[in-house]
């Protein structure tokens, strides 16, 4: 985190842009609801559409699809990445929960400790 939180970024972000949260039509762009408005790095916005469907695999591949599309640094989302899984867990211990699997799990392939599980 401290190689990114220095420039936390400017733009709209969803915060919650998760398979469940984009609806399919006619018309492109499909339109995503329920948005969590906040302002910041591009990067910090990945998380969400990693743990949708997350039993279906291909985590890295994802997660490389995604940084292409959204023309950010891989590493950089990465970080981001990180810090939202360890955001997200304290928030949950802290409400006196376990944090979700599917978190240490994409931790763990972020970091390549779980290489054949991507």
């Amino acid at each position: 985190m401290r190689e990114v939180v220095d420039e936390t970024g400017d733009r709209l972000l969803h915060w919650d842009l998760h398979f469940e949260n984009v609806l399919a039509a006619d018309r492109e762009p499909w339109p995503a609801i329920d948005p969590k408005p906040l302002a910041g790095d591009p990067c910090f916005e990945v998380l969400p559409a990693l743990w949708s469907r997350f039993g279906e695999g291909r985590l890295t591949r994802r997660f490389d699809l995604l940084t292409e599309a959204l023309g950010v640094d891989r590493e950089r989302a990465r970080a981001w990445t990180l810090g939202r899984v360890l955001q997200g867990s304290l928030w949950r211990v802290e409400a006196g929960q376990n944090p979700n699997a599917e978190q240490p799990a994409i931790a763990e392939l972020l970091l390549g400790r779980r290489a054949s599980a991507a």
